[in-house]
Parts: C-alpha cells; sequence; structure tokens
C-alpha cells in the first residue's frame, strides 16, 4: 500500500513513494465531496473488522458516532498503489477554474477587439483634446458668440449659420491649443499634481502621434476658417502665432492670463468680420478689451488651484504675481469690463436688454470674486467653471437688446409719420420737437 495525504483538497507526496509506482489521475470531486471511508475500520469492538462492503447504513452510523478529530484522521486515508501524487496534484489545481476564468477573460478581450478597441484608441486623443472639460470650448466660442450678434442688423437674430461654424471652430481649435500645450509643457505637467496623468505625460500618446492629431485638427479648423470671406480668413490666420506662443509665456512672464486673454478673444473681432465683411474697430476693439479683462479674472481664479506647484517648479502666472490681493486685482478688471462693455453697447446703439445684461454680469462677477477662497482649489474650480454663465448672459442680452432695437426704430418712425398735414417748415419744427420728446 502506498501512503497520501490530503491536506485542503491537495494530495501530497509521501516520504516512502517509489519511482516505479504507477500515476492514475484521480478528480477531487470524489475527494471533496465523500470522506474516504477506511476498508478497515474499528467497529463497536476494538478486534472487529468490517469487509470492504459492509452496509452503507452502518457505515454512515458509524460515521456519525466520530469526532470530528477521528474524521480528519479518517481523511488521511490509504490509497491503493494504482493512484500517484502527480495525476491527483493536477487536479487539485483546480485548472477547470481557471480555464473558465481564462475564458472569460478571452470573452472581454474579445469583446474589447470589437467593441471596446476603438474606444480605447480614441480616449487618449479625446483627453488631449479635452472632451471631458467642455468649459475651454464655452470660453473661446462667446466672444464669436459676442460679435456676431453684436453685429447683427436691428430686429435681426444672429446668423445661425456663422454661430455653427463658430462653434465647430471654437471646439476644434481649443483642442489645437490643448495638444499644443501639452507638447510644450509635458515636462511641466509631470511635476504637478493636477496634470501628471495627462496623455503625453502618461504615455498613453507618443509625441510623434501628438504632433500628427495636431496637424488633423488644424487642417479641420483651416477648412472652417475657409468658408469665410477673405479678410475674415487672413484675421483668423494671424490668431496661428498667438496660439502657438501662449504656452511660453508662463516661462517667461508673471502675465500669462493676459496672453491667453488676446489669444481667446481673437472671436470679438473675427466674429464680427466675418458677418460684415470687414471689423468696426469702435465696436470691436471694447468688446475684445472687455473679453480680455474677463479672460484675467477667471483664468487667475483657475491658476489659483496650481499656485504651490508653480512655485515650486518656477512657474509664473497673475495667480502668484497678485498673491493676497487677488481680489483687489479682479476688482479692477472686472470694473474694466464692465466699462469696455458699456462703450461696445453704445457705439452699436444697444438698447436695454443689453445693458440689463451687462448689471447681472456685474452681479455674477462681484459675488464671484467677493466669495472666492483662493486657498481652496475645489472652491477656484467651481468659480472659473461658473464664467460659463457669465458668457451666456451677456450673449443673450445682445441678442434680445437687437431684436428690441427695431421696436424703437419702428416708434420714431411712427411719431415722424404722425405729424399729420402739417407741412414746411412749421411742419418739420414740430417733428423735430415730437423726436426729442420722444
Amino acid at each position: 500500500m502506498i501512503r497520501g495525504l490530503v491536506s485542503k483538497g491537495n494530495i501530497v507526496a509521501h516520504p516512502s513513494w517509489t519511482k516505479d509506482q504507477t500515476v492514475i489521475p484521480v478528480t477531487i470531486a470524489y475527494l471533496r465531496r465523500s470522506p474516504c471511508i477506511p476498508w478497515s475500520c474499528p467497529a463497536k469492538s476494538p478486534n472487529a473488522t468490517r469487509s470492504p462492503v459492509w452496509p452503507l447504513a452502518e457505515r454512515r452510523q458509524n460515521l456519525a458516532s466520530y469526532s470530528t478529530r477521528q474524521k480528519h484522521e479518517y481523511r488521511l486515508q490509504t490509497i491503493p498503489n494504482t493512484v500517484g501524487i502527480l495525476g491527483a496534484r493536477g487536479v487539485a489545481s483546480d485548472n477547470s477554474r481557471k480555464r473558465g476564468v481564462s475564458r472569460q477573460e478571452n470573452a472581454k478581450d474579445s469583446n474589447s477587439d470589437g467593441n471596446g478597441s476603438w474606444r480605447q484608441k480614441i480616449s487618449p486623443y479625446a483627453r488631449l483634446m479635452r472632451i471631458d472639460r467642455p468649459i475651454g470650448s464655452w470660453l473661446l466660442f462667446w466672444p464669436c458668440g459676442w460679435s456676431i450678434a453684436l453685429s447683427a442688423p436691428a430686429g435681426c437674430w444672429p446668423d445661425p449659420l456663422m454661430l455653427g461654424l463658430f462653434g465647430v471652430g471654437a471646439f476644434v481649435m481649443r483642442g489645437a491649443g490643448c495638444t499644443i500645450n501639452d507638447l510644450w509643457d509635458r515636462d511641466i505637467d509631470a511635476k504637478v499634481e493636477r496634470t501628471k496623468n495627462r496623455p503625453l505625460v502618461a504615455g498613453d500618446i507618443s509625441q510623434f502621434d501628438a504632433f500628427v492629431f495636431l496637424a488633423g485638427q488644424l487642417g479641420v479648423g483651416l477648412t472652417i476658417l475657409l468658408q469665410l470671406n477673405w479678410y475674415s480668413i487672413v484675421l483668423g490666420a494671424s490668431s496661428l502665432g498667438l496660439i502657438i506662443v501662449y504656452p511660453l509665456m508662463k516661462r517667461i512672464t508673471y502675465w500669462p492670463q493676459l496672453m491667453l486673454g488676446a489669444t481667446f478673444n481673437w472671436g470679438a473681432l473675427l466674429g464680427w468680420s466675418a458677418t460684415q465683411g470687414s471689423v468696426d474697430w469702435a465696436a470691436c476693439l471694447p468688446l475684445y478689451a472687455a473679453g480680455v479683462c474677463w479672460t484675467i479674472v477667471y483664468d487667475t481664479i483657475y491658476a489659483h488651484q496650481d499656485k504651490v506647484d508653480d512655485l515650486l517648479i518656477g512657474i509664473k502666472s497673475t495667480a502668484l504675481r497678485f498673491g493676497d490681493s487677488t481680489k483687489l486685482w479682479l476688482s479692477g478688471f472686472t470694473v474694466a469690463m464692465m466699462g469696455n462693455l458699456l462703450a461696445a453697447g453704445l457705439v452699436c446703439d444697444q438698447s436695454w436688454p443689453y445693458y440689463t445684461s451687462i448689471g447681472l454680469i456685474a452681479a455674477h462677477l462681484t459675488h464671484q470674486v467677493h466669495s472666492l477662497n483662493i486657498h481652496n482649489p475645489t472652491d477656484c474650480a467651481s468659480k472659473f467653471i461658473s464664467n460659463h454663465q457669465v458668457g451666456l448672459i451677456l450673449f443673450v442680452g445682445i441678442v434680445l437688446g437687437t431684436l428690441y432695437k427695431r421696436n424703437v426704430d419702428e416708434r420714431t418712425k411712427g411719431s415722424i409719420s404722425s405729424g399729420g398735414p402739417t407741412t414746411g417748415p412749421l411742419g418739420a419744427a414740430v417733428a423735430g420737437t415730437r423726436n426729442i420728446a420722444v
């Protein structure tokens, strides 16, 4: 007889086994489901023996009378010499479960090769152009929308085709700007807690792939730009230098937010030229300056999230430049923004809905600056995102103000024609007096 040991479902070799023993696989299912019953077992009498075929009922009765320790001892059974350890150990390792798990993993892999692979491939590129954070695209679009709406004739809605083109263009060019920024800053992003998992830093995208992707983004942006008139094409192409140079400014000056404002608000000039064929500088320059001041406000708030890391690695920003005086500086830029918006409205002969929107924006930014906690990154992030509402409020105000201008013009014409039969110099004088009164 060859003896083996069963321990936690496995059979281990006994030292007395010899090499000529035959190895026959056995299934662990038998070892687990039923205890091994000895071919010779002590009965009621110490000297009594049982044959291998003693009745099943009596075997169960004897098993019930065994103690727990005796049951454990009787699991260490005498196994016929036709059973060896290698086959039993191979079964006891539960390869069936492993094969089941591997089949499930293979199924998942096959699913990923089908439906999931394309998602895994495009995910790094989506994160590279910040699709998961659309706030940047909105902040780039709103100056374009303001300019398009402000250039619309009295009583007319803004051109929906132009709004659509500039919306897609803002989405694409913001993504291109993010790609350029990450290519410039991949060494810096690795040292900043908030940016260390970006695709280029994490190695999800190679530098060559990022350049190819950037070329595709710029190609789409150029296609959109070519839908405009030649004046706008030249004006739009001239902003590419700002897009490329902006990421370097944080290494040179404490005012990179000023350069970002000059870049992000180029649409305040381009939107007007796209609808009118040229830029009305008297209206567009105040609008552009207001946008630049607004960008300095919200991007300074944004920069306060990273000021600790920026200080350690030597990166400059208005957050570090303003320091504890941030609220005072932001209040000044808010006042400058409101003044320029008022100037743009006066040049464009805007009506009361426009000025009402300026009042709402002033209240919004005042509350934003007053309640800002520059030492709380979470609060800075939420305040930054809320600037999307500023752009929307002003856009709605411009649209409603332009629509309301038609009513004013019609009322003025009606008052002139209400002079009746009065003619000659006297009639003209009376009509002029009425117009002044109105």
